[in-house]
């Protein structure tokens, strides 16, 4: 087989005369076939780099920077530019004319002799990137220009603009429009990856900058975001088009091997086509005219870059011990696993010896090593593991210990086990030479971890006791936790999770049906019989739930096993009882305090926005405190109301009180998540760790969504059709009630007749409210259940209307108030609308709502305005700090 580069004939083998290029560039004629087999997949033409989203983020927060030390630093941007202007005032004309005149002219000329290069070169593609980037830049001037003349600040349009000298009553160019697009291109073409155009480039850009600061068409705010514009705009390019990629072929590689002194015959990719997603490096096993094989790695920028926004994070929430640096340039790269290589076998450790390192032109170099053999640790066969070779393995990681050399991915596809069983650690390149004891210890929990995975938790430890000592391995169980382990191990515990859970849920509902049957057989009859209605016996029903629910208990608690980190900890405690068991701290930021710092800044902009425009004066002087304090306990109340709206659909004991708290914690959730999502998912998580099993859980929750939807309906509707019969002596319903059902039945229509709505409305409603029916079925044997529910969600709804009517009261009179019923179809319709815009707690849709509605029914808007303002004080923004002290005292409990 053939391998397949970047270019159409994809064929990597050439005859003895064909002139071909070495690593350099340069034509030679060779004497020898090239022959790279391996089942290589076709490389993109194209690639997004991660380093040109990084040069984007950085290039965007720094235009913010500068403009924002333009708006509220005034007095340094004028006296900067007053020293500026002092200075370069004394330049001599002769020099000033020289220095405009030339770099007039080599801005335009270096662009373009640039881009007869590389298309002499053939590489056009670089151009058209170049092109691309010039006219983004350019717009992108233009729009800035046009900001800054119109509604940018005062002080912004101070610090970028200045009287042009040839006319006092117009101002210079806040961007630049030639210089922005001419930097964009230079940097989307790569002039500065070449050392002799990047001196011309910035030549050109520092005589330019110089000839308009002293003439004074320009500021130095200008010059800077002129350069930041193009920059960014440039790598915003990249990253959206892609860069040409520029990974070495397979003739590449032999061109190199014989620059270094080798000799190839041929070559064959060791890995299959998963290998291109892999940071590891491709990897060849090369033949030689003389002499034994070897084992190339081949590492590239776009191979480099596999898993950078994984390094990030880990190194944004871990300690410092997390991971390599997430910018690592191919020199480090290449020199870190040389050290590691070197230092490895140094010890005493079995590894590959690395023999040669070269670089394969400007983006990429290789790693020339002894050919090892042998078979991965993961595809050895159960019974080839033996104990034997579990010491072995252990006795090379203590040699790399015994060294303060730290492996960091001790995974079952980085140790081989060559013909003779003797074992070499591989994969090198992530370790770490002087590592501390935390590194160390990682190792042996990762190791151990590995080695559980294959041969069971007794014998893994059983292994690192015999060689490391029983001290040094009960040393490691903090360490022991998945956030210490690799992806790779981490992704088969969860694997091995999930069919536990599985496993679980089979002999559950196995359980279940067994005591069904058991039941059908002891009234005399099975499945296949009629079955006579008979009035049920409460004593027995109840008796029969729970000899079904000890039957499930015991059933689950047969089928539950414990994880593999379990039962290494057990092991490692049946030797060294005192051994300490409580997880080191290894995150730096938890994911959930960062949640909690997002969702406290959301809610502080929310909150922010919606106070910056009210006159908080008059309104506390006009309001009547009696009717704001009345306000206030219905808010409080519905707490309360929530907590019985969703334990009434919960037959399992729950305690109250901690409900209430959840509740109080959800007005801090619906800040950061659109109320419909947010409760939901904070009630599900709440039940789950009250008891409650998950399934039930979600369908207790359902089944209190799916209730409060029709007793919504029913309302609006009731409410609806009083209001409509007010101010009229007949019953007859209003139009606007008329319209309001006509509008519903429309809808319904549509999303029933067309097919993709239907098939996306019933997957959700599905979704959530699975399981439902049969727990609404459990709820009805109960009545005092099903009253505790309903009954909730009605005084649910009383308090927020009753919360609006006192807000509204607060602030109008007699000749100003609503009916009861008014003020329930406005919050009816008002929360409907919450619940359905994207927006965290309805912002913005449920005030427009509420403050039209109440408009509409006849309040003045100078009534309406406050008492919506207060209303949504009292149930939406006051309660953030409680609920957020609540949930944070929950989650400290176990309860959230």
């Amino acid at each position: 087989m053939k391998q397949q580069g970047v270019h159409p004939e994809g064929a990597e083998s050439t005859s003895d005369a064909s002139p071909r290029p070495d690593i350099t560039g340069e034509v030679r004629e060779e004497v020898h076939i090239d022959e790279v087999e391996g089942d290589e997949p076709l490389l993109p033409a194209r690639v997004h780099r991660p380093s040109d989203l990084m040069r984007l983020l950085v290039g965007v927060l720094a235009v913010a920077l500068l403009l924002g030390i333009a708006a509220f630093a005034h007095g340094t941007t004028s006296g900067l530019e007053q020293d500026i202007n002092k200075g370069t005032g004394q330049a001599p004309d002769l020099l000033i004319k020289i220095a405009g005149l030339a770099s007039s002219i080599a801005i335009l000329l270096v662009p373009v002799a640039f881009a007869i290069e590389r298309l002499i070169k053939r590489d056009g593609l670089r151009i058209a990137d170049g092109v691309l980037a010039a006219v983004l830049a350019h717009g992108v001037t233009l729009a800035t220009d046009l900001w800054v003349a119109k509604a940018a600040p005062g002080s912004i349009q101070e610090a970028l603009t200045q009287p042009s000298p040839g006319d006092i009553h117009a101002l210079t160019d806040p961007v630049h429009g030639y210089l922005a697009p001419v930097i964009a291109y230079m940097t989307a073409v790569g002039m500065s990856r070449r050392p002799r155009w990047r001196s011309v480039l910035w030549i050109v850009l520092l005589l330019d900058a110089f000839s308009m600061l002293v003439t004074g068409y320009t500021t130095p705010f200008s010059i800077i975001l002129t350069v930041l514009i193009g920059w960014t705009v440039a790598y915003g390019t990249l990253y959206a088009v892609g860069s040409p990629n520029v990974r070495p072929t397979g003739r590449t590689l032999m061109a190199g091997l014989r620059h270094v002194g080798f000799r190839p015959v041929s070559a064959a990719r060791e890995e299959g086509p998963d290998a291109a997603e892999s940071d590891r490096g491709r990897r060849y096993f090369v033949t030689l005219e003389d002499g034994p094989p070897l084992d190339v790695t081949v590492v590239d920028r776009e191979q480099q870059a596999q898993g950078f926004f994984y390094r990030a994070w880990r190194n944004l929430t871990l300690r410092g011990f997390a991971t390599r640096s997430s910018l690592q340039s191919l020199r480090q790269a290449l020199e870190q696993e040389a050290l590691l290589a070197y230092a490895a076998i140094a010890a005493g450790a079995n590894a590959p010896k690395l023999i040669a390192t070269s670089e394969l032109g400007p983006d990429a170099v290789m790693l020339v090593y002894e050919h090892t053999g042998g078979r991965t640790l993961d595809s050895l066969a159960d019974d080839e593991i033996t104990d034997d070779l579990l010491r072995n393995t252990w006795h090379q990681v203590q040699a790399l210990q015994s060294r303060r050399i730290a492996h960091r991915r001790l995974a079952g596809d980085a140790i081989l086990v060559d013909r003779s069983g003797t074992v070499i650690l591989t994969d090198l390149r992530g370790g770490e030479i002087a590592a501390g004891d935390l590194l160390l210890r990682m190792d042996v929990a990762q190791l151990v971890t590995t080695l559980g995975l294959l041969v069971g938790a007794e014998r893994a430890v059983a292994s690192a006791v015999g060689v490391l000592g029983p001290d040094a391995v009960a040393d490691c169980l903090p360490m022991l936790q998945p956030i210490a382990l690799t992806r790779s191990t981490r992704a088969t515990l969860r694997r091995l999770a999930r069919e536990r859970a599985q496993r679980e849920r089979e002999a559950v509902l196995e359980a279940s049906q067994q005591a069904k049957q058991a039941r059908l057989e002891a009234a005399g009859h099975d499945d296949a019989s009629p079955v006579v209605l008979e009035k049920p016996d409460k004593k027995a029903v109840r008796a029969e739930a729970r000899a079904e629910k000890r039957a499930i208990d015991d059933a689950l608690e047969e089928a539950r096993e414990e994880d593999l980190l379990t039962q290494i900890r057990h092991e490692v405690l049946l030797i060294r009882p005192q051994a300490p068991v409580e997880p080191a701290r290894l995150e730096r930021v938890r994911p959930r305090t960062l949640m909690s710092f997002i969702a406290g800044a959301i809610g502080a902009y929310f909150l922010l926005t919606q106070l910056t425009h009210i006159e908080f004066g008059p309104l506390i002087a006009n309001a009547e405190w009696g009717w704001v304090a009345a306000a206030v306990l219905f808010s409080a109340v519905s707490y309360v109301a929530a907590a019985m709206s969703l334990l009434g659909f919960v037959p399992e004991r729950v305690p109250f009180p901690r409900t209430v708290a959840a509740q109080v914690a959800g007005s801090f959730v619906k800040i950061v998540a659109p109320a419909a999502v947010g409760g939901v998912a904070l009630n599900t998580r709440f039940l789950q760790r009250a008891g409650v099993r998950p399934g039930l859980a979600v369908a207790s929750v359902g089944a209190s969504q799916l209730f409060g939807l029709g007793c919504h309906i029913l309302m609006l509707l009731s409410f609806g059709y009083l209001t409509g019969t007010e101010k009229t002596p007949s019953l007859s319903p209003s139009r606007t009630v008329i319209a309001g059902l006509l509008t519903v039945a429309v809808l319904v229509l549509v999303v029933t007749s067309v097919p993709f709505l239907r098939k996306f409305v019933v997957t959700r409603v599905r979704s959530l409210f699975a399981g439902v029916v049969p727990r609404m079925l459990d709820v009805l044997q109960r009545p005092q259940k099903l009253v505790t529910g309903i009954g909730g969600m009605l005084l649910l709804t009383a308090c927020f209307v009753m919360c609006l009517d006192a807000s509204i009261r607060a602030f109008g009179d007699e000749s100003t108030s609503l009916s009861i019923a008014s003020v329930a179809v406005v919050f009816l319709a008002g929360n409907a609308l919450g619940s359905a815009a994207p927006t965290p707690g309805g912002v913005g849709a449920v005030e427009a709502t509420l403050t039209v509605g109440l408009i509409a029914v006849g309040l003045p808007k100078e009534v309406a305005a406050p008492a919506v303002l207060l209303f949504r004080l009292l149930t939406l923004w006051l309660p953030v700090l409680p609920g957020w002290l609540a949930f944070n005292h929950l989650t400290r409990k176990g309860a959230l």
